[in-house]
C-alpha cells in the first residue's frame, strides 16, 4: 500500500495531500494516523517549516473512519476495554499532534469532510473550503460518538448550539454554511483553492517565524487557561520575542523603511 500522506514543499510552506482516494482518504484501517503524527514530529524539529497546508487528493477531503474497518468491533470478540485503548492509542493521537504543532495549520478542504475527516478541520488553525466542499458531524448516524476529541473541538470553532446541531442531526452542510457558522473562513471556486491557501500561507510564512509559532501557541493555550495564566505566559514568550534577531530586524526595517528580512 502506498503512504497515506505526499507531501510536498514550497519554501517554507508544507503540504500534507492525504493520497488515498479509494478510500475517500479515511483515517482509519491504514497508516494514516502514524503518518500524520510522524509529519507533525518532523516538523516540530524543522525550524526552516513556517506553514503546513492539510488537504485531500481526488473528489473527497477525508471520508473519517473507515466504516468496513468498523465490522470488526462487533464481528469479533473485542471487549470494550481493548477497543478503548485503541481509540487512546490510535485516532486520539491525531488531534494531539496537530493542535500541539506550533506551527500554523491550513486546511484546504477540497470536498466532503465527514465525520474524523470533518473533525480533522478542526484540528487546523484555518479552514479554505472550495465551493464544492461539505461538512457532516455524522457519527451518531452509525450510532457512535465522535471518538476522535470532535467534542472538544467543533464547539470551540462554530460554537455550542451549531455544534450540537451537527452532532445531534448528523446532517450534512455546504460550503456557504460553513462560512455563514465560522466552520471556514473563506469558500472559492474548486480550481482556486490551493492557490488561494498557498497565497494565504505565504502571507502568513513572510511574518518572522518564532513570533510566528508563539502566536500559534498563545489562542491555544488560552483555551483552558484562565486570563491570569494567559497573561503570565504572554509575558514570557514576550521577553523571549523581544531578544530574537528577528524582533531587532523588524524594527530596524521599520526605521530605516525597508522591507524586513527574515
Amino acid at each position: 500500500m502506498t503512504s497515506f500522506l505526499q507531501t510536498s514543499r514550497d519554501g517554507g510552506i508544507l503540504t500534507l495531500t492525504m493520497n488515498q482516494p479509494e478510500t475517500r482518504n479515511a483515517l482509519t484501517g491504514n497508516t494514516a494516523v502514524q503518518e500524520f503524527v510522524d509529519a507533525c514530529a518532523a516538523i516540530a524539529l524543522d525550524t526552516s517549516v513556517r506553514v503546513v497546508i492539510v488537504t485531500g487528493a481526488g473528489p473527497v477531503f477525508c471520508s473519517g473512519g473507515n466504516v468496513k474497518d468498523m465490522r470488526r468491533f462487533f464481528e469479533q470478540d473485542i471487549a470494550p476495554d481493548r477497543i478503548r485503548e485503541e481509540y487512546r492509542q490510535g485516532i486520539q493521537r491525531l488531534p494531539k499532534a496537530l493542535c500541539n504543532l506550533d506551527v500554523p495549520v491550513i486546511a484546504a478542504v477540497n470536498g466532503a469532510a465527514i465525520g474524523a475527516g470533518m473533525d480533522l478541520t478542526c484540528m487546523c488553525d484555518i479552514r479554505i473550503a472550495s465551493d464544492t466542499a461539505s461538512f457532516a458531524e455524522s457519527f451518531v448516524r452509525l450510532g457512535i460518538i465522535p471518538g476522535d476529541g470532535g467534542a472538544w473541538l467543533l464547539p470551540r470553532t462554530v460554537g455550542m448550539a451549531k455544534a450540537s446541531e451537527m452532532a445531534f442531526t448528523g446532517e450534512a452542510i455546504d460550503a456557504q454554511e460553513a462560512l455563514r457558522c465560522g466552520l471556514v473562513s473563506r469558500v472559492v471556486p474548486a480550481g482556486e483553492l490551493m492557490a488561494t491557501a498557498l497565497a494565504l500561507a505565504r502571507k502568513i510564512a513572510a511574518n518572522p517565524p518564532a513570533a510566528m509559532r508563539m502566536t500559534k501557541r498563545l489562542p491555544r493555550e488560552g483555551q483552558g487557561a484562565p486570563m491570569d495564566s494567559l497573561l503570565e505566559l504572554s509575558a514570557g514568550y514576550q521577553a523571549i520575542a523581544h531578544k530574537t534577531a528577528e524582533h531587532k530586524e523588524a524594527v530596524m526595517a521599520f526605521m530605516e523603511k525597508r522591507k524586513p528580512v527574515f
